[in-house]
């Protein structure tokens, strides 16, 4: 079966690709689409909602969406959805280790470091069949960066019961704990159901 992934993002692509499979996923941009859609939603879920419908609409062919971000206690929920966006501006867009960097900045002296990354996933299959699955990892925000392996905030957010940052991870062990890897499995058995449906 052939998903259309409703992102540009080139990493979310590839750990996804990992995590399901069988699964052949097209990134609209691979295909010349120009794909964009505004994410005003309040939470995770609303965003990948307005990618899955922004994208099937042009497609009118199964969607795949995702939103996931990072939930800090200390920030009172901060990134959250703005976790792609966090520190920037419309004059100046920061790179991931700037947001990190920031992050940490922004828990200077808060003893309240649990946090949680959360990933939202919806399967588009018709305008009147979607299939939404949430779910998250929990653990906390380091005092400084650690680890060479992932992207955006893995190298500050270390994983529960690892003792070590998402950077620190094989993309095996992040696969097994993370948020995206906990829902694409159940996003896998979903998708293997839709699968024997047709047969």
């Amino acid at each position: 079966m052939k998903l259309y992934f409703a992102s540009g993002n080139e990493h979310k692509k590839q750990e996804m690709k990992r995590l399901l499979g069988g699964f052949e996923l097209t990134l609209p941009k691979e295909e010349g689409i120009s794909f964009d859609p505004v994410e005003n939603g309040s939470t995770f879920i609303e965003n990948a909602l307005i990618k899955a419908r922004s994208l099937y609409e042009i497609v009118n062919q199964p969607v795949i969406a995702d939103d996931s971000g990072l939930v800090c206690d200390g920030l009172g929920g901060n990134p959250g959805i703005h976790t792609a966006r966090y520190g920037c501006t419309e004059e100046k867009k920061l790179t991931s280790q700037e947001q990190y960097t920031l992050l940490i900045k922004n828990l200077e002296g808060n003893i309240v470091r649990s946090a949680r990354f959360v990933c939202a996933l919806v399967l588009m299959l018709s305008k009147e069949r979607i299939y939404i699955i949430e779910e998250c990892v929990e653990g906390s925000i380091a005092t400084t960066p650690r680890g060479i392996e992932g992207f955006g905030y893995d190298p500050v957010f270390l994983v529960e019961d690892t003792g070590r940052t998402a950077a620190e991870l094989s993309a095996e062990e992040k696969d097994e704990h993370s948020h995206r890897g906990r829902a694409a499995r159940k996003m896998n058995k979903l998708l293997m159901e839709v699968m024997n449906e047709k047969v």
